[in-house]
């Protein structure tokens, strides 16, 4: 996916596995087929999984991940990645990396309709408020916490670049729409940064997890709105807009329609020859913000 990815296979996180925890040097290998695209996963034995940033700009997430994940999982209402060890650099491979707790449950299907979506909305505006409510004292900006309108012309470089792929008149008028919303004006709240379809894990059509925190910090809770479109459709929506309650006003909404519009749109942008499913995750948002 990336010019400048680090080789990863299996006998890499073999030899990395028993240099530095050698109890757990005897457990099975095995790739974790997953459309993420800044760390390559792999099952290690029933009950861990070890996480190996791809490039050096996704290193800073092992170190924050270590440091926050367990102070922010006290206060979360459903589990989320529990870190066991960083691994050094070694064989051949440049950055550090993590082992952690396996979650188990099944990530939502993009378009599928959810099996509880009013539930599931709910619980997804459970850990958000909760998420939120943490205290941010010495916490770190999110990458996605910047304001909305830094996005500008970067979003417009992507649909420039995606004209005769999407809609460009459409999804022009998408974005200029979210613009036009007040800007947050409040303090930072924490984000988890990237609620897609592969970062949330469901069981019986629940929320049973939330994963992949390597975008958290903090910055504008119209950030997370991205679940919105990401994984809901418009019944599921109108329920966990209902959920946030009144904090989430027209303007946070039309920004969290932005921040979805502006992540789709880098996304196929940049992964639509090598990532198959990002893409396809992608289009789909897109379609869902430029569909009235």
């Amino acid at each position: 996916m990336h010019a400048d990815e680090a080789d990863i296979d299996e006998e890499l996180v073999r030899r990395l596995v028993g240099a530095r925890f050698p109890e757990w040097a005897a457990l099975p290998v095995e790739l974790v087929e997953s459309a993420g695209t800044s760390h390559a996963m792999y099952r290690l034995g029933a009950d861990l999984v070890v996480r190996l940033p791809r490039r050096a700009g996704d290193v800073d997430e092992v170190r924050r991940e270590h440091h926050w994940l367990l102070r922010l999982a006290a206060a979360l209402p459903v589990p989320v990645p529990a870190p066991l060890g960083m691994g050094a650099p070694g064989e051949g491979y440049p950055y550090p990396w993590s082992v952690f707790r396996w979650l188990d449950g099944e990530t939502p299907a993009v378009g599928r309709p959810l099996a509880e979506p009013a539930l599931f909305a709910k619980d997804m505006a459970e850990f958000l408020t909760a998420l939120r409510a943490v205290d941010t004292s010495g916490a770190p900006v999110s990458y996605r916490g910047e304001p909305l309108a830094s996005r500008d012309a970067n979003t417009r470089a992507a649909i420039a670049g995606l004209r005769g792929d999407v809609d460009g008149d459409a999804v022009t008028a998408a974005w200029d729409a979210a613009l036009g919303a007040a800007a947050w004006q409040g303090p930072g709240v924490w984000l988890h940064g990237d609620l897609q379809p592969g970062n949330v894990l469901l069981d019986g059509g629940r929320l049973s997890a939330v994963i992949d925190f390597e975008c958290m910090g903090t910055g504008d809770p119209a950030a997370d709105l991205i679940a919105a479109w990401y994984l809901m459709d418009a019944t599921a929506r109108r329920a966990f807009r209902a959920a946030l309650g009144p904090a989430t006003d027209d303007a946070m909404w039309a920004r969290g329609r932005g921040w979805a519009l502006s992540i789709a749109l880098d996304e196929l942008a940049y992964y639509r020859e090598t990532n198959p499913r990002m893409a396809g995750t992608a289009r789909h948002v897109i379609g869902q913000l430029t569909s009235g």
